[in-house]
């Protein structure tokens, strides 16, 4: 198995946000934040773009697997951020942003991706796993249902 890294961001305490397995024509792109359970984070969310924009390009990738590292596929965005900035609206405007291009960016991705929705996945989470043509359950996995009441 050849195992490959996502580019380390200066801002992350250099541990990879997203790690890349490759074998074959299949990549497997997994969130690595578990301690965080996985919660997107703008860096994740760039690594990501990043990720899906350059496999697009590549002939020799045919298929995607997304995945989430530990007890969660995804928990969601991580707004740490935007709340610490709560007086700098351009700081969330920006973060929703570039969650909104990269689901974009996954829902007309022209090559099969897989989401492995094994552990917790909630609003964010949902997010980058519903644009797949294929999700996969499991045992493990914590779907919320979520009730309007108006």
């Amino acid at each position: 198995m050849r195992t490959t890294m996502a580019q380390t961001s200066s801002n992350n305490g250099g541990i990879n946000q997203v790690l890349v397995e490759g074998t074959g024509n299949v990549r497997t792109f997994i969130l690595n934040r578990s301690k965080q359970l996985n919660a997107l984070s703008f860096q994740m969310i760039s690594q990501l773009m990043e990720l899906f924009y350059a496999s697009e390009e590549d002939s020799n990738v045919k298929m995607i697997i997304l995945k989430g590292r530990g007890r969660a596929f995804c928990a969601g965005g991580d707004l740490s951020l935007v709340f610490s900035h709560q007086s700098n609206w351009k700081i969330g405007a920006n973060y929703f942003q570039k969650q909104y291009t990269l689901n974009y960016v996954m829902a007309t991705y022209s090559k099969p991706q897989v989401s492995i929705l094994n552990g917790i996945v909630m609003g964010g989470g949902a997010g980058v796993s519903i644009h797949g043509r294929f999700r996969v359950a499991t045992e493990k996995s914590v779907l919320p249902l979520l009730k309007l009441v108006h």
